[in-house]
């Protein structure tokens, strides 16, 4: 007798049965490999016609294309990895020695010689042990009781303690117990004489690494210890720090760390965070929802096939919020060395080890990252470019690329230092390079059209007026300079997303009721600046002669131009109160002469954030002379010489002393 639909129940056992023996050559961990077993029992009972079939059959596709073994091995060449920095990045010099650092410790812990604690009663136990790992390079330690073994285990750390079972007062197990509570990171071997099938299931149980019965063989020994320390540097290579890249946009996180990638041997994956909203992309939909699919984190190590690749999150400070979750609070787990290594994505709900990742993290500005997730991060800031710095990278890489990629040929197109520099001071108002590169696209695409013109192929130098002739009148000038001294505007210096920039503090006076008047779409903490500069100068007035009662009949009004674009920040004071000192006597503001810094009512001045973007911002406005608080004193002097070139920093403690070189003397 022939039932209906018994070909397809016989295709069904088929694949199931095929299922199976992918899941017994996967290699899964135990939990993994549980779970999956789970599932292929379920898949076993239910119709292959039922949608519960098809999402237990794409959960298990998925957990077994999941690289759980699978890792690239490092290239830990220092000098390879210093060479292809310097190829890939020009400047950028704290940041390629701090990447460089980070290879070195991973160099260091792969390489260094294990330590290795004896615990045995029998003196030739203990001798004939020290011999053997001694020849295998460990740096060996021998103590004849429990009690002599946890004195040298408080004194130093141990990678791996060897130790009797049977020994005086403590026993092995007492001590197995004690290091595994307080040294977790350090493996124990049990070795004994008195070897029972209970006390090794109980050794195992309270987390002995191996349990060896005398008399043992010496290669044994020798296995045993080998495969504890792979395990034990293994793990402490793949532990480390989460590097965090902060600055303006244009000055090259992103290619860093493809660079970092390459440097390492490592798959490369980004992941952009800006305007992520959803706490699921991060940790992946629970299977019970339609649809349901892995977060972001699970899907990238999927795709590279690998357990440790580099990923990149990109645009941290632009991650969203809403009803759906706080993606932010959901990276907590995911860039914490100490959680990460039983990270448990919705989607999958099994442990999945992220501590082989290396994580690096961009950002524009820190302030927007809650201060948790930036406690788990090393921030490494990356500062705008100088002037000189920029001419000498569009030399070196971005005019072949944009040659190269407008189809043009390097003996086509020539770019004179002039014409760099004509782009760079009119073209561009950057920290980074982003505009530049585009500036010069776009020269190469004009060129690249006239060469299909009836002059045809022909050489072409570009020069400071062939640049200005394809883009057209100028973008920028610069003001500080162009601009004459005024009484009530004041020069001040603020960081701001896309690096350092000049602002210009406004104040003017008029008949009025003692009211204090601030525009410019300033936020609390300048507003609080303008008060204090203020009540400062009220409480000084004879100081700078200046009438006791100024303030009786008239307003005073504070503006910051440029009211569309919302400021706000802790480093306005001094320049707030150079403007109102300069209305107030009568004395023109030195348009030159950029201020940063904040002043209490007594008038100190207070430290500043940011020295070298600012710095920047002042040699890009032409500036001269720049204004910080004496206390900034240790970042001024890690500047380097080529960015303090042309730039004379004033350091000051008193609201006083920057009259003096702010103020035109009458």
């Amino acid at each position: 007798m022939k039932f209906f639909g018994s070909s397809e129940n016989s295709e069904q056992d088929k694949d199931l049965e095929d299922l199976r023996r992918r899941i017994a050559e996967a290699r899964l961990p135990g939990t993994v490999e549980k779970i999956a077993g789970q599932e292929m029992d379920l898949l076993s009972k239910i119709s292959a016609a039922s949608a519960e079939f098809t999402i237990s059959l794409t959960y298990i596709d998925y957990l077994l294309s999941l690289p759980w073994n699978v890792k690239t091995e490092d290239n830990l060449d220092i000098g390879r990895a210093e060479k292809i920095l310097n190829e890939n990045h020009y400047g950028l010099e704290r940041i390629k020695e701090r990447v460089l650092e980070h290879l070195a410790v991973k160099v260091l812990r792969m390489n260094r010689q294990a330590r290795v604690l004896i615990v045995d009663d029998e003196e030739i136990a203990r001798k004939n042990l020290a011999h053997v790992l001694g020849k295998e390079g460990c740096d060996v330690v021998t103590a004849p009781d429990a009690e002599s073994g946890l004195r040298e285990l408080d004194r130093t750390e141990f990678d791996l303690v060897l130790t009797d079972l049977r020994m005086g007062k403590v026993s092995g197990m007492d001590l197995l117990e004690t290091v595994r509570r307080k040294h977790p990171e350090t493996r124990v071997i049990i070795v004994t004489g008195f070897a029972t099938v209970p006390s090794a299931i109980e050794a195992m149980k309270k987390g002995a690494f191996h349990y060896i019965t005398k008399p043992y063989k010496l290669d044994e020994v020798r296995d045993t210890v080998r495969q504890a320390m792979e395990k034990r540097s293994l793990t402490a290579s793949t532990r480390g720090t989460v590097l965090c890249f902060a600055g303006p946009p244009g000055t090259g996180k992103t290619s860093l760390g493809r660079s970092i990638a390459l440097a390492l041997g490592r798959k490369f994956a980004r992941i952009s965070l800006g305007g992520m909203k959803d706490e699921a992309d991060i940790r992946g939909h629970r299977r019970t929802y339609v649809g349901a699919r892995p977060g972001r984190i699970l899907d990238e190590i999927r795709r590279a096939s690998s357990a440790n690749p580099v990923i990149m999150l990109d645009e941290l400070d632009k991650i969203g919020q809403d009803f759906k979750g706080d993606p932010a609070s959901a990276l907590l787990e995911v860039l914490d060395p100490e959680q990460n290594r039983s990270f448990v994505d919705h989607y999958l709900d099994a442990p999945f080890d992220l501590s082989s990742v290396m994580f690096i993290v961009t950002a524009n500005v820190m302030e927007t990252i809650p201060a948790p997730l930036r406690d788990r991060m090393e921030v490494i800031e990356f500062p705008g470019y100088t002037q000189e710095e920029k001419a000498r990278i569009a030399a070196r890489y971005l005019v072949p690329k944009q040659v190269r990629d407008k189809g043009l040929s390097p003996d086509q197109v020539a770019f004179t230092a002039e014409a760099v520099d004509r782009i760079i001071h009119a073209y561009t108002h950057e920290a980074g390079i982003r505009s530049l590169e585009r500036r010069i696209a776009t020269i190469c695409r004009k060129i690249a059209k006239e060469s299909l013109g009836p002059e045809g192929r022909r050489q072409v130098t570009v020069d400071a007026d062939m640049a200005e002739r394809f883009l057209g009148k100028r973008h920028y000038h610069h003001d500080v300079v162009e601009e004459h001294d005024r009484v009530g505007v004041a020069t001040g210096l603020v960081r701001t997303e896309t690096g350092g920039d000049i602002i210009f503090v406004e104040a003017a006076k008029m008949k009025g009721r003692k009211e204090l008047i601030i525009t410019g779409s300033l936020g609390e903490v300048m507003r609080e600046s303008a008060q204090a500069a203020l009540s400062y100068i009220r409480s000084n007035a004879g100081a700078f002669g200046i009438a006791d009662d100024f303030f009786e009949n008239q307003d005073i009004h504070i503006h910051v131009p440029s009211g569309a674009v919302q400021k706000d920040g802790p480093s306005a004071g001094i320049t707030i109160a150079m403007a109102v000192l300069s209305l107030l006597t009568g004395r023109p503001a030195r348009r030159d002469v950029a201020l940063s810094g904040e002043i209490t009512l007594t008038g100190r001045v207070l430290p500043v954030a940011g020295v070298r973007e600012k710095v920047l911002a002042a040699k890009r406005a032409q500036v001269r002379t720049v204004v910080f608080p004496a206390k900034n004193r240790a970042d001024v002097e890690e500047l380097s010489e080529h960015v303090r070139q042309g730039i004379d920093i004033r350091l000051v403690d008193a609201v006083s002393e920057v009259v003096e070189i702010v103020l035109v003397k009458q």
